[in-house]
């Protein structure tokens, strides 16, 4: 078995108590003053996206961004009469180890976000 493993995420709205739906995810590779995109894919009802961003054993050291589009998720309730504060927010965090998992979640609420590197 490859020793690499994967990278997955998923969007929670704290404001709403709850997974944020059809939020659109970018996946991008890192490469000197460029990046390069990997994937994209968007959240489910879960909040997740329905496959990893980088399948088990795929993974490799490198540095990666995620960007999350949030804008349409906010507009959709009832934010529309103001532009939303937030629009996209990128996440850009490097990989060194990569016999663990990678989780990194988006935990957010319309003035406001967060992080972390979860297993």
């Amino acid at each position: 078995m490859n020793a690499h493993s994967g990278l997955t995420t998923h969007v929670l709205d704290t404001a709403r108590g709850r997974p944020a739906r059809g939020i659109r995810v970018e996946l991008f590779q890192i490469e000197g003053a460029g990046r390069r995109k990997m994937t994209e894919a968007v959240t489910n009802t879960d909040g997740r996206t329905d496959a990893p961003l980088i399948e088990r054993g795929s993974l490799q050291p490198a540095t990666y961004e995620l960007t999350f589009h949030v804008a349409p998720y906010f507009e959709g309730f009832g934010a529309a009469s103001q532009p939303p504060f937030l629009d996209l927010v990128t996440l850009r965090f490097t990989v060194g180890d990569t016999a663990d998992h990678y989780h990194v979640p988006l935990i957010m609420t319309p003035w406001s976000y967060s992080t972390y590197r979860g297993s």
